[in-house]
């Protein structure tokens, strides 16, 4: 009966881990029905897997000292991977960047900041690219690091921090275009400003020119997407951990220029962008026009407890909605 009953409750307890929907801002479990841990994060589709990197929080959250802002901060853990065939269910593969623990000076040592880490790949090298926002403890050092690897699920090596074209770079995004070509896209000019800036062909740098968009209105946290040779770009307003309404723009080159539209969310807190920040939009494969906005619903005093909000995006014509849901599925 003892072992009856044991192969019955793992056929429930399996039942139960396996997930079919979505919850926006519920406690997420990966495979092991650990929280998963992988926040700022972004998502590549390769060989008909996804792999969600993000930034592996430490388990205690601080304030930094002597910084004017609500600067929160938990120890840098690097870049964790997790690997899904279905979107709902996700599995632990490790830490893709490890963070460097002996020297005190590295960009990626636990004192420091990694931020909202995104991987493509380069199919001229074979390589896996990730680039991220490399910072110290009072937001002073604004750059971008760049790392690669062999496997999309590491280990990744970390080659160096840049302020791309001479620009100081914080918030940041990276975007493979149709034709392989790759941009990386970040909050510059202390953040009144957002760049966008070609990289070379290897992806490991930037190719000495950029555009300016969004001149003086302090946007952060881009999320770009593409669609029917349209360039989309969901962003923040600049609020330190607290949250704020959300805004879209349109262009038709991803260089810009782009034109500003409204705050795509609907519903309850849509003016708070639902408690949440932009972080990635998830192309969704093999299911036609559908589109997948990811938010981060940070917990400042507890930032391995912040939470993710998925959300379907919505389309009229051009026009471009987010509407909360409290379950959903593709």
């Amino acid at each position: 009966m003892k072992t009856l009953s044991f192969i019955i409750f793992s056929i429930i307890a399996t039942s139960m881990c396996a997930m079919g929907s979505f919850t926006p801002g519920e406690k997420w479990a990966d495979t092991d029905g650990r929280h998963i841990n992988a926040h700022g994060g972004g998502i590549m589709y390769h060989n008909g897997t996804y792999y969600w990197y993000g930034e592996y929080k430490g388990d205690y959250t601080y304030r930094s000292p002597g910084v004017g802002w609500e600067c929160y901060r938990a120890e840098a853990g690097g870049v964790s991977c997790y690997s899904s065939k279905d979107l709902y269910n996700w599995k632990f593969e490790g830490i893709a960047l490890s963070p460097d623990t002996v020297n005190t000076h590295s960009d990626i040592h636990p004192t420091m900041v990694i931020e909202r880490p995104k991987v493509i790949y380069n199919e001229t090298t074979g390589k896996f690219v990730m680039w991220m926002h490399i910072d110290n403890h009072d937001y002073g050092k604004a750059s971008a690091g760049v790392a690669v690897g062999d496997s999309p699920t590491g280990p990744f090596t970390y080659i160096e921090s840049v302020r791309p074209n001479g620009q100081i770079a914080r918030d940041l995004t990276v975007y493979k275009d149709d034709d392989g070509k790759a941009y990386l896209i970040y909050s510059s000019e202390g953040n009144a400003t957002m760049q966008i800036s070609q990289l070379t062909a290897d992806y490991l740098k930037t190719v000495g020119t950029y555009t300016r968009n969004f001149a003086d209105k302090f946007r952060e946290a881009p999320a770009i997407f593409k669609r029917g040779g349209k360039y989309y770009i969901v962003s923040s307003g600049c609020t330190g951990w607290s949250p704020n309404e959300a805004e879209y723009a349109v262009a038709d080159c991803i260089t810009g220029p782009y034109t500003a539209i409204n705050n795509p969310c609907r519903g309850k807190d849509a003016d708070k962008t639902f408690y949440g920040q932009s972080t990635f939009v998830l192309p969704v494969q093999g299911v036609e026009d559908t589109f997948i906005m990811m938010f981060d619903k940070w917990n400042k005093v507890d930032l391995i407890d912040s939470r993710y909000i998925w959300l379907p995006i919505k389309f009229e014509g051009d026009e471009l909605t987010v509407p909360w849901q409290d379950q959903w599925s593709l």
